[in-house]
């Protein structure tokens, strides 16, 4: 049997493949695993804690795709799986691995993740070669849930944006300056609470000042992770929430500035699943 895992900050999500079988694979979704800011004790209670429901099964191999699975980092949480689930064959590694193999296969390509952050890397069907640095959503994160939150902020409490979608976002959260400050600057998780504002997003996109911001966050993302990065002659492609919802404009804007988009998927985990069974 393979166990192989999408992980992020919020949600993890498996599945339990049966290669000699036609069954379907057994898929379940645990809560978020960030190795990063993990201590090893709290790593491997959560994992165990996840993971107590397949215990009957025979895993002799786990692939597993995370946020903050630095290089450093990547072989403890392969002694703290194998330690669990008794597996020989383990292999821990970024979700941008998991999401360029879901994307290209063995194929080279540029894959890119659009959820509440980004992320991009240059693939070439075995290893990630090249990736531009994201920085988080102070520095960086162009494109993402998170700098979408930002840009539509601004543009309401700054009074920049129509009046009438302004009295709209107030209507339909509740929040304020105040309120906002509160959020951002004095409690946990600003980059969750900023995507959380995706949906507002999205129900007016047809205001035209909300697409412009949409394609502009979108123009920064291609200018500096993708074009200024990465070889032009190679396909793009995504994963995530941000890339699904927006994929009209996403494409629009690439298709602006010379870039081919070959494939968009909101979850990358399916992809992995036949990947691995290929390989």
């Amino acid at each position: 049997m393979k166990l192989i895992a999408d992980s992020g900050a919020t949600k993890t999500q498996w599945a339990l493949v049966d290669d000699t079988a036609c069954s379907a694979p057994l898929v379940f979704t645990t809560g978020g695993i960030n190795p990063a800011v993990m201590t090893e004790n709290v790593l491997e209670s959560t994992l165990t804690e996840a993971l107590s429901g397949i215990r009957a099964h025979s895993v002799s191999e786990v692939r597993f795709y995370g946020a903050g699975c630095l290089p450093e980092i990547c072989p403890a949480v392969e002694n703290v799986i194998a330690g669990i689930t008794g597996a020989t064959d383990v292999e821990v590694a970024s979700d941008m691995l998991g999401a360029a193999r879901a994307l290209f296969g063995r194929a080279p390509g540029i894959a890119a993740i659009l959820g509440t952050g980004s992320n991009s890397c240059s693939y070439d069907g075995k290893n990630i070669v090249a990736n531009t640095p994201p920085l988080g959503y102070v520095l960086g994160d162009e494109g993402s849930g998170a700098r979408l939150g930002i840009a539509l902020l601004n543009g309401v409490l700054k009074g920049y944006l129509p009046r009438a979608l302004c009295r709209r976002f107030a209507d339909a959260t509740g929040l304020d300056k105040s309120a906002v400050i509160e959020r951002v600057y004095r409690r946990q998780a600003a980059n969750a609470f900023l995507a959380s504002l995706v949906p507002f997003i999205a129900d007016n996109i047809a205001d035209p000042s909300i697409e412009g911001l949409v394609r502009n966050e979108f123009r920064l993302f291609f200018e500096r992770n993708i074009i200024s990065a990465y070889p032009s002659e190679l396909p793009v492609g995504f994963v995530g929430s941000i890339a699904v919802v927006f994929e009209r404009q996403l494409r629009l804007t690439a298709e602006s500035l010379g870039v081919e988009i070959s494939r968009i998927v909101r979850h990358p985990l399916p992809l992995m699943i036949e990947f691995h069974k290929k390989n």
